[in-house]
């Protein structure tokens, strides 16, 4: 198997743009104020008739990564829609490869997004992704702002 990996230095507040569909649009953004080692790929880039996403996340973390939360704010159309909290690493028996990872270390992981479970209707879609690396969500270790834009309903 041949793999090809890349690795950008990506300036916060630069959109990146992930994809584009007749029926889907995604980009994203730091929103933190620091510069990253970062790769995210996603497909297929479509809402329709697909039940699963494969992600494609390869980052350097800036920190070792013992204790990680993730927290989602989701607004559709500028109203709030979501808003999650998820501890993913505690720095004991963990079951993500991220988990453990040390500060400079290079973490290329896949995994899949079930989408199916979520039928998105026609609209703009905010979805702010922070990472910490702390239970009080005081130490941020990486904030990313994705744009998703359905253009038609998936009903």
């Amino acid at each position: 198997m041949f793999g090809l990996f890349f690795f950008i230095l990506f300036t916060p507040g630069v959109s990146e743009f992930l994809c584009t569909s007749s029926d889907l649009e995604m980009s994203y953004t730091f929103c933190d104020s620091t510069a990253h080692s970062f790769m995210f790929n996603l497909t297929p880039c479509s809402i329709m008739n697909k039940s699963i996403w494969k992600t494609y996340l390869t980052w350097i973390p800036g920190n070792d990564i013992t204790f990680l939360k993730i927290v989602f704010h989701v607004w559709f159309d500028g109203a709030e829609a979501l808003h999650w909290k998820e501890v993913l690493c505690t720095g004991a028996d963990d079951e993500y490869s991220v988990c453990g990872k040390l500060k400079g270390e290079t973490i290329a992981t896949e995994f899949d997004i079930k989408g199916a479970r979520t039928k998105f209707p026609k609209g703009n879609y905010n979805v702010i992704v922070q990472a910490f690396s702390d239970g009080s969500e005081n130490n941020m270790v990486m904030c990313l702002n994705f744009t998703m834009t359905v253009k038609e309903d998936a009903f």
